[in-house]
């Protein structure tokens, strides 16, 4: 493995069996990419360009990484999102494509609004993406400091104005007079007995806390959240959430039962039952 258009050809024989082909061409274009700063069409037109010694050993590393399971993003350390790359870590979920989907809404239904909060944060992925598009003030929370030290970095390499604070939502303590115009939360909605039938890329390597929550109580972080959004949020304020796609219809009547109006169900690209808009008036 002498150029880079050894690279390709390394990871189908290393990964062949393990992972589909067509996901081995994309994880060799990712590690090339996070290398050498190459996309796909460059690096056809760089085949002959030499590895090098260290990056040699670099992509050997990344190839033992994976045959482990552990994601290219976590290898790497970025994750797309929302035309964004965003550093991740073992403390932070890797973004989803579901989540763009529930970002690209926000944006298209909030661009009167000016107050913005995303509650479990994360890599702050949601909220700065916001902070990108829409103008005004920003502030994502997060029980861990883990979680905000990434998230704080994100807020930096992209130079946004996201306020990110370490809180617990069951005992926030906003100062008097926060209010917001739009809160969205991502929150634990995988049901625990889910586990045994998830990727071990997931189950192995992702933040438990950000991702479970537990059979006999699955709606606890919805209830919660929306109970604490009706004296967050001004008055037409917008409540987004992402949801598990078995439970639509019980979120909808939370938000009923809790008083919020206009509240839609929409699916994602999958047709699954992914997230919910509510109104507080």
């Amino acid at each position: 493995m002498q150029y880079i258009g050894n690279i390709l050809t390394y990871f189908k024989k290393e990964l062949k069996g393990i992972i589909d082909d067509r996901e081995i061409t994309s994880l060799a274009y990712i590690t090339i990419e996070n290398i050498f700063g190459l996309d796909k069409s460059s690096c056809i037109l760089s085949t002959m360009k030499e590895i090098g010694y260290s990056n040699r050993k670099y992509i050997i590393k990344t190839v033992s990484e994976l045959k482990t399971g552990k994601p290219i993003q976590y290898i790497v350390g970025k994750a797309d999102f929302y035309g964004l790359k965003f550093v991740v870590s073992k403390s932070v979920l890797i973004p989803r494509s579901e989540t763009e989907e529930l970002v690209d809404w926000i944006i298209k239904t909030s661009s009167d609004k000016t107050g913005f909060l995303d509650i479990g944060t994360g890599s702050g992925c949601i909220i700065i993406s916001l902070c990108k598009n829409l103008q005004g003030d920003f502030m994502g929370i997060d029980i861990s400091k883990d979680a905000l030290l990434v998230a704080k970095e994100n807020n930096s390499n992209y130079n946004t104005s996201v306020n990110f604070r370490k809180m617990d939502i069951l005992k926030e303590n906003f100062e008097k007079g926060s209010f917001f115009d739009v809160i969205v939360s991502n929150p634990p909605y995988v049901l625990l007995s889910e586990l045994k039938n998830m990727n071990n890329n997931v189950v192995d390597f992702e933040p438990h806390i950000a991702l479970f929550v537990d059979d006999s109580d699955p709606l606890f972080w919805y209830k919660i959240i929306s109970i604490k959004a009706k004296r967050l949020l001004n008055k037409d304020g917008h409540l987004y959430f992402e949801i598990n796609e078995n439970y639509g219809s019980e979120v909808v009547s939370i938000l009923d039962e809790e008083g919020f109006v206009d509240i839609e169900l929409k699916k994602d690209i999958n047709d699954k039952d992914r997230m919910v808009k509510a109104v507080w008036k």
